[in-house]
């Protein structure tokens, strides 16, 4: 069946109340994300499909996510090749709405706050960038639930359509603050992680790497080296030696290191305790984020002993 495309909140929920018929026994995913799509995108699509009777995607390019209106108006917008992706994969409906349909009232004077979780790390880079994200997520997930067209009565109690919504584990920390807010807030939904789509050349998929030139993309491949240094230590039960890991990436002239640090993955406290001359054991998450060149890159690895 073609792709269906809604721009309006009125008409995800009648296309989506359609699809999902009674709501006896069927499931819904979400898939949500800014566009410009690439196999990273795909693989949430393919697992959303995989797990779900019905999957809606949204497309928005959310402004509040941004700290700078150039970076804002360079992010690429590429909605034909977004929903012909998203039609390979088996997705039912996108959701692309316009930011006077997001936000009917111009900038919400009310919004969601990432606490001391979205304050460190990328939130401490970028200031204010996770209440913007966390902001618009929650909107979409609201969006999106099964039960929202429904007419009422459609479906008997307890019988609601099964939710789901999958994020890349790209984007760790956004990944650890939506799971939070999810639970801090009492969303009715499942947050599921997709493993990172790398390149054959092992530099994580993003929408930011078609800016590197191909000096700067074969200089951007250092982060990737020094987590799967980390990675192998970590399965090795061997120290990390965090400092040398470091060294690497900071011996790549292109490549100027904001932040590179070894955290509990649902705290994203550092763990120095495992990062010098104690072996490593347990579960942890390693963060790296760098300019290449004008792009910034972020990436990580979870580690596991």
């Amino acid at each position: 069946m073609p792709i269906k495309l809604a721009t309006t909140v009125a008409g995800l929920r009648t296309e989506g109340a359609r699809l999902l018929g009674s709501g006896q026994g069927r499931s819904q995913g979400l898939v949500p994300t800014m566009g410009a799509l690439h196999g990273g995108h795909a693989a949430l699509a393919r697992a959303a499909v995989e797990q779900n009777d019905v999957v809606v995607a949204t497309i928005f390019v959310n402004p509040l996510q941004f700290g700078d209106a150039v970076d804002l108006d360079r992010y690429p917008r590429t909605l034909d090749a977004d929903l012909a992706l998203l039609e390979e994969q088996g997705v039912d409906l996108v959701f692309a709405p316009s930011v006077e349909e997001v936000y009917p009232g111009g900038e919400p004077l009310v919004r969601i706050t990432s606490g001391r979780l979205g304050e460190k790390w990328e939130g401490a880079s970028r200031p204010g960038h996770f209440d913007g994200a966390l902001t618009v997520v929650a909107k979409l997930l609201h969006y999106g639930l099964p039960a929202a067209g429904l007419p009422a009565g459609a479906a008997a109690p307890g019988s609601l359509p099964a939710y789901r919504a999958y994020f890349g584990q790209k984007d760790a920390q956004q990944l650890a603050l939506v799971r939070r807010m999810v639970a801090d807030l009492n969303f009715p939904v499942e947050i599921v992680g997709v493993p990172t789509v790398r390149a054959v050349d092992g530099l994580a998929l993003s929408s930011r790497n078609r800016f590197l030139s191909e000096e700067e993309r074969e200089a951007a491949l250092v982060l990737s080296r020094a987590l799967r240094l980390l990675e192998e230590r970590a399965v090795a039960r061997e120290p990390l030696d965090l400092d040398s890991a470091r060294a690497l990436v900071e011996s790549q002239p292109l490549v100027a290191l904001d932040y590179f640090d070894v955290v509990d993955p649902e705290t994203l406290e550092p763990l120095a305790e495992n990062c010098r001359e104690t072996p490593f054991s347990g579960d942890a998450l390693a963060l790296i984020a760098a300019r290449v060149g004008p792009v910034r890159l972020i990436d990580n690895a979870p580690l596991s002993s």
